[in-house]
């Protein structure tokens, strides 16, 4: 009898500017696995609508979330490991990305505004505009499902790629 193994996918999620993109890069290297930044799957009418300075809704998420989900099924079928980046800020879209998947752990960087809008300041080259960083706390369903361990993004950044591999070891 066979057994079927599955991969793992760390999906690095949280508001715009918690540095998911670079923790993610710093992580998946650290670990030498795949790296996806979700914002690169977000569908072109997305992308024009942020940088509009307009939030996108549910509707606009849903085939950015199948994305998503997709690429995760196929990081499991092919038994490989990957850090994934999303905000995935509601419950009910974590559930869409792990529909059909199973391997999936969530790491929440998680910290407070006014940190978070000074970091968002500071970047440039980015499609996401300050202003809807508001939007983005707003949406956020705080997360207390068992496959997401939240990671304070208040310290150094070497600390929060280190705190981050520790949670993928659990």
């Amino acid at each position: 009898m066979s057994q079927t193994k599955t991969g793992r996918i760390f999906i690095i999620m949280g508001v715009s500017s918690t540095g998911k993109s670079s923790v993610g890069s710093a992580l998946a290297k650290k670990m030498n696995v795949k790296f996806i930044d979700g914002d690169d799957l977000h569908p072109k009418a997305n992308i024009l609508k942020m940088s509009a300075g307009e939030p996108l809704n549910d509707n606009d998420r849903t085939p950015w979330l199948e994305r998503i989900r997709d690429a995760a099924f196929s990081i499991e079928k092919k038994n490989e490991v990957a850090v994934i980046v999303c905000s995935a800020l509601k419950q009910k879209y974590r559930q869409q990305i792990c529909d059909g998947n199973v391997g999936i752990t969530f790491l929440h960087l998680h910290g407070e505004f006014e940190l978070v809008k000074k970091r968002m300041q500071d970047r440039t080259g980015h499609f996401m505009p300050v202003e809807l960083l508001k939007s983005q706390f707003d949406t956020l369903e705080m997360p207390d499902e068992n496959n997401v361990i939240t990671i304070d993004i208040d310290q150094p950044f070497a600390d929060v790629v280190e705190s981050c591999f520790k949670a993928t070891l659990k």
